[in-house]
């Protein structure tokens, strides 16, 4: 079980790496963001992209499964109070893989609430060849390691 005491600033971990899949692309869109270059591959041709692509919120919930699996599920995870910044890079296309890495930014105990404290995290996302294809700025809470009994 990992706990706020766990994150160090400077320290990064490797979340995994994910294969995103044209069916998965064109389900997505149909059903949170029906843009014509997410489901249509003749208007994914005529847009500035040249195919379609994968909605950044696909790319951001994609990558939040790999934190959950790499990082919070074996967590004192109490859940995010939200994003400081969400950047989409670079289109992401059928076939893509995906890797994701986070780096712990800073770890600080609540001064009002002693059980818990917050660490805010870079994650970062790069496709097969190695480009940059999003940034996140996130913080998480986490409870704090229990005192020994």
């Amino acid at each position: 079980m990992r706990y706020f005491e766990d994150f160090q600033v400077g320290q990064v971990h490797e979340l995994g790496t994910y294969e995103v899949t044209r069916e998965e692309i064109l389900a997505f869109a149909r059903q949170y963001d029906p843009q014509p270059f997410h489901m249509d591959e003749e208007a994914g041709r005529r847009s500035i992209y040249g195919s379609i692509i994968a909605s950044g919120w696909q790319t951001a919930a994609i990558c939040h499964r790999l934190l959950v699996r790499a990082v919070l599920e074996d967590s004192s995870s109490m859940g995010s109070p939200g994003l400081d910044e969400l950047r989409w890079l670079r289109p992401v296309r059928p076939g893509d893989t995906l890797s994701a890495r986070i780096e712990v930014l800073e770890a600080s105990p609540s001064r009002s609430k002693p059980d818990r404290g917050s660490v805010k995290t870079r994650m970062e996302v790069r496709n097969q060849q190695g480009e940059v294809v999003m940034t996140e700025l996130a913080s998480v809470l986490f409870r704090r390691r229990p005192a020994a009994t």
